[in-house]
C-alpha cells in the first residue's frame, strides 16, 4: 500500500474527505458528556439561544471533521504528527439531521527545518452542510515523511 508522503501535496490540490450525517441523539450525547449548555441539550433552551435551535457543540463540529480528515486522508497518508491547529471558526450552527461534508486543501508546502526526511504541509479544512453552507473551517499544518530525503 502506498502511504501518501510529503511530496505527493501539491499546493491548491483539493481532497474531498467524505460525508457523515449527524443526528438530534448525537448532538445531546456530545453535549451531556463534554460541553453541557442548554443550546446543545434542550429544544427549548435552544430555540431561545441566539442559535435559534439545537445545534452541535463547535467541539462536537471539531471532532466530527477529525473523523472525515482521518478517514479521508491521514489515515492513508504518512502522518508523524500534527503540532497544533492553527485556526479554527464556527461559521455557522450544526443542526440535527443534517448531512456533513468536508474537504482540504493543501495551502502551502515546506521542508522540515534540519530535517531532510520530513515536511509540513498547511491545510485549510471546511466542514458543510447539503446546501454547501460552510459551517466550519480549521487551518493545521502536519508533519509528513518525505519519499525522498
Amino acid at each position: 500500500m502506498h502511504r501518501l508522503a510529503w511530496e505527493d501535496f501539491v499546493v491548491g490540490s483539493v481532497t474531498e474527505l467524505g460525508t457523515l450525517c449527524i443526528s438530534r441523539d448525537d448532538i445531546v450525547e456530545f453535549a451531556a458528556e463534554f460541553d453541557p449548555q442548554p443550546m446543545h441539550l434542550d429544544d427549548a433552551a435552544a430555540a431561545a439561544s441566539m442559535l435559534g435551535g439545537l445545534a452541535a457543540s463547535g467541539w462536537h463540529t471539531c471532532c466530527l471533521m477529525m473523523r472525515l480528515l482521518g478517514d479521508g486522508l491521514l489515515r492513508d497518508a504518512n502522518v508523524l504528527r500534527v503540532p497544533g491547529v492553527e485556526d479554527v471558526r464556527w461559521r455557522a450552527p450544526v443542526r440535527p439531521g443534517e448531512t456533513l461534508t468536508a474537504r482540504a486543501t493543501v495551502l502551502e508546502t515546506w521542508p522540515a527545518p534540519g530535517h531532510a526526511d520530513r515536511g509540513f504541509v498547511k491545510l485549510r479544512l471546511e466542514l458543510t452542510d447539503a446546501r454547501a453552507t460552510r459551517l466550519m473551517t480549521m487551518t493545521m499544518s502536519p508533519l509528513l515523511a518525505r519519499a525522498v530525503t
